[in-house]
């Protein structure tokens, strides 16, 4: 166990990370930043520093729905960076395998489960073909922004800069919409 002293006093840093950590799942799991505060003798306002030093995503919940793509590992830590919560990208390959690996049944409640948890979010960023993008948007019933990979029928997997990516998405958490 590793100490601090300062000035009179002895700390211990794992004792305080004991306590921010049962803070945050308190607030988490819905307790009130006051409610924490009395719960710790500590002022509502120290909570509330709290969760802005950690705070990484404000705002919409996105979700980043991507495919064929070719260069997906470098545009999930985009994804990643900017707080996209849900990140559904294939190449070409994923895709195919995606369908021919499953039967009817099976495929059509993958289909409707990954429908319904895209749904789940606010705004949905969709990577697809133009024709594949309609669809998704009428599908969704959400605020949809597309980046258009191409012409329909896309059969090989494309590259999406990385660079416009993170740009789409700082404008759709910064300004909440974009189209």
């Amino acid at each position: 166990m590793s100490l601090l002293r300062i000035g009179e006093k002895l700390i211990s840093p794992s004792q305080v990370q004991r306590a921010v950590d049962e803070m945050l799942h308190l607030r988490s799991a819905g307790a009130s930043q006051q409610e924490v505060a009395a719960r710790f003798k500590v002022d509502r306002s120290f909570v509330s520093r709290l969760e802005s030093l950690g705070e990484i995503h404000r705002g919409k919940h996105i979700a980043l729905v991507g495919f064929p793509v070719g260069n997906k590992e470098a545009l999930a830590r985009v994804a990643e960076q900017e707080g996209v919560e849900f990140t559904l990208l294939w190449t070409e390959a994923e895709r195919w395998s995606f369908v021919r690996d499953r039967d009817p049944a099976t495929l059509t409640n993958e289909v409707l489960r990954l429908t319904g948890e895209v749904r789940m979010y606010d705004v949905v960023v969709v990577l697809a073909s133009d024709q594949r993008l309609r669809s998704i948007e009428r599908l969704l019933d959400r605020q949809v922004v597309g980046i258009v990979l191409g012409e329909s029928p896309l059969t090989t997997d494309c590259f999406v800069d990385p660079q416009e990516l993170r740009g789409v998405l700082q404008m759709v958490r910064e300004e909440g919409a974009v189209t």
